[in-house]
């Protein structure tokens, strides 16, 4: 399923992010944005790769974009499921966030650069703070990487010196 964008992306409950990834208030950054697939099986990103994102070869994507790629996108997976698994709407006070402890990407084939890349991506496990995703990156219809993301959910409002 592709993403919907008829609707907010899982980034915009935070419109001053700046991360380079994900942040929309980034202006140099790659602004991605993640949905909710159809059927609420996986959170999904469409990527548009453009040419100043090759890794020296022609057509193909930089890896480090690649993984840049998912592991936001599996951050943000980790955030929506956290928010499911309360029952609470997403983006509700207070915030939920995570960020990451380990991202293991294993690249199967080069993805092009002359299709959108798309994420596709699940929370396999979890246990206390700790969420395992895994993602998996499509160059058209061929899956070129895939990558597990062990998520560490924390309190913002701590981590960054706010309310002790």
């Amino acid at each position: 399923m592709e993403p919907t964008p008829d609707r907010p992306s899982l980034q915009d409950i935070w419109p001053d992010a700046t991360c380079y990834g994900c942040g929309p208030s980034n202006p140099r950054g790659l602004h991605i944005k993640s949905y909710w697939s159809d059927d609420g099986a996986e959170v999904v990103c469409k990527f548009e790769p453009r040419h100043e994102h090759n890794a020296g070869f022609p057509n193909v994507m930089y890896g480090g974009l690649i993984a840049s790629l998912m592991d936001c996108h599996s951050i943000w997976t980790a955030i929506a499921w956290a928010y499911r698994k309360e029952g609470r709407p997403h983006g509700s006070p207070p915030s939920i966030s995570y960020v990451t402890g380990t991202l293991t990407v294993k690249f199967l084939k080069p993805t092009h650069l002359d299709v959108p890349a798309v994420l596709r991506a699940r929370v396999t496990g979890s246990e206390g703070k700790r969420a395992t995703v895994h993602c998996d990156l499509y160059s058209g219809e061929e899956k070129t990487a895939e990558a597990t993301v062990t998520a560490f959910r924390f309190a913002m409002d701590k981590a960054l010196g706010a309310g002790g």
